[in-house]
């Protein structure tokens, strides 16, 4: 798929988003435990639908003259409002989602890793405010943090939104009860580990008996 193929579909799930967002349904939950991320950049899509309205509010007022230029101007800034809009249900009704034996890493419409529970060697409370760039990482910082970390016991493939892979070793997010999923993922893996594991042999029968 081209770059405006992948901008297209990604505009339609932020549309979607705000159709979910006003339903009060969330997206891929099924039967599992959501855990949201949205809480902690809240104030900032705020402060930027309201830049969004205070320039489109400015410029029709010096564009009073060009009615044309103005009209095209007030669209294309309630385009970009929209857009934020969608962003921010996107953070929304897209939670991480533990399920199943899979750890489901996301954040907004873009990024939604897929992680086995047996591939998880650690996971941790991390609070972290910098993140550097570094091969096999990935980082999805909200408001410029994250709070837990995941240590892979082998690679999973991760796709950017380009739609070039990755494959990565070490994963940071946030999580809004960051502390909740950490013990449910430590706990999960417990018993996928249990269920794994083989049964005992029976015991053989004592010939003296």
């Amino acid at each position: 798929m081209g770059t405006m193929g992948v901008l297209l579909r990604h505009e339609l799930r932020l549309l979607a988003s705000i159709g979910l967002w006003v339903a009060r349904r969330r997206h891929g939950l099924g039967g599992g435990t959501g855990f949201g991320y949205s809480r902690g950049q809240s104030t900032m899509m705020l402060g930027f639908g309201f830049v969004i309205v205070v320039e489109s509010i400015m410029m029709s007022l010096l564009l009073r003259n060009y009615p044309a230029v103005q009209r095209a101007w007030f669209m294309v800034d309630m385009y970009t409002l929209v857009l934020i809009i969608g962003m921010h249900a996107a953070s929304v009704v897209r939670p991480h989602v533990l399920d199943a034996g899979i750890l489901r890493v996301r954040r907004a419409a873009h990024v939604d890793l897929r992680i086995p529970l047996e591939k998880i060697a650690h996971v941790r409370r991390e609070l972290r405010h910098t993140h550097e760039r570094a091969e096999g990482e990935l980082n999805l910082p909200i408001a410029a943090q994250t709070t837990v970390a995941l240590e892979l016991a082998e690679p999973v493939p991760h796709f950017t939104f380009l739609g070039r892979r990755q494959d990565i070793r070490l994963v940071r997010f946030h999580a809004d009860d960051a502390d909740s999923l950490v013990e449910l993922v430590k706990h999960a893996k417990e018993v996928t580990q249990a269920r794994s594991a083989p049964s005992p042999l029976p015991d053989s029968p004592d010939p003296t008996a």
